[in-house]
């Protein structure tokens, strides 16, 4: 599958309308231009790596403690994207709300590790306010409206790294689902493996795109525009070449008590919804808690 490219070099009209057209098409976009430095980037890439090729030990140091928290380090088979099926074979480092609270030295690897990832957050969070006021204006609110709502409580940097496993017959390095919340910015090497559930119900791989950010439609974006911008069903293949896949996620998840409801854009006359209202917590903390419990009925080894 070929992402509709969005560049945000152009005008904010042009790109608002590049923006609109391809997630209404498939909840998917390859994003240029989005303000991210090559640089910074590549250090991010090579720290994650640096992390997940240490020792078990150390890094179970840092291991993931709550939903409500979202923060910290899952192993491989620790976590369930799909709560009915196997654990996904892949390894995480998840870091929730950087900017606006106090992280504890001892949940940092080191010093220079927290220091990288808070700046690297503050860069990828001016980018998706970018992105949030391009969807501001084709959707009719007010510029700022959805950067109102994503001050930083759910939004979420997650490292992710897929090792070459054998794994179970059929059993993937992400299971197959959505994303939770408004937007996530997803950071590749080249190594690839990622596939998106096409309007037929197939499975079409996505090639990395060299100088994009890809970027998808998640589930609260999906209820707010009543369904005009899909949250696509998307998973990750293991790797059975013997190579490694890394990267990076940005899930710009909006502030627990952000109430969400289709908006009047989203809605014909006399049309009452597609979705009920919610509010984001109960939505995005719903979602952590089944992908936590699936993980807790696990039998033991």
């Amino acid at each position: 599958m070929q992402l509709d490219s969005v560049d945000l070099a152009m005008d904010g009209d042009r790109a608002a309308q590049a923006l609109d057209s391809a997630l209404a098409n498939t909840g998917f976009a390859a994003v240029r231009n989005i303000g991210i430095d090559a640089g910074a980037l590549r250090s991010v890439f090579d720290a994650a790596a640096g992390f997940f090729h240490a020792d078990p030990a150390f890094k179970a140091r840092f291991a993931y403690r709550s939903a409500a928290e979202n923060f910290g380090y899952h192993a491989p088979g620790e976590e369930f994207l799909d709560p009915a099926g196997s654990p996904d074979l892949k390894e995480t480092l998840t870091l929730r709300n950087l900017l606006h609270r106090e992280i504890e030295p001892e949940r940092w690897p080191s010093a220079a590790f927290g220091e990288l990832m808070t700046a690297f957050y503050g860069d990828c969070l001016a980018a998706a306010y970018r992105l949030l006021r391009l969807l501001a204006t084709v959707l009719d609110v007010p510029e700022d409206f959805f950067v109102h709502c994503h001050r930083g409580e759910n939004v979420t940097l997650r490292l992710l790294h897929y090792p070459p496993l054998p794994g179970e017959a059929g059993q993937l390095g992400a299971a197959a689902h959505t994303d939770y919340g408004m937007l996530t910015l997803l950071f590749q090497d080249d190594v690839g493996g990622l596939e998106v559930r096409d309007a037929n119900g197939s499975w079409q791989p996505v090639a990395p795109v060299p100088d994009a950010v890809v970027i998808n439609a998640g589930d609260l974006l999906e209820r707010w525009t009543n369904g005009r911008y899909r949250s696509t069903w998307h998973r990750v293949q293991p790797r059975t070449d013997g190579r490694e896949r890394f990267s990076i996620a940005f899930f710009v998840d909006p502030d627990s008590a952000t109430p969400v409801e289709v908006l009047p854009a989203c809605l014909a006359h006399g049309d009452p919804g597609r979705f009920p209202p919610i509010t984001a917590g109960e939505h995005v903390q719903a979602r952590l808690r089944r992908s936590q419990e699936a993980a807790a009925r696990r039998p033991g080894p």
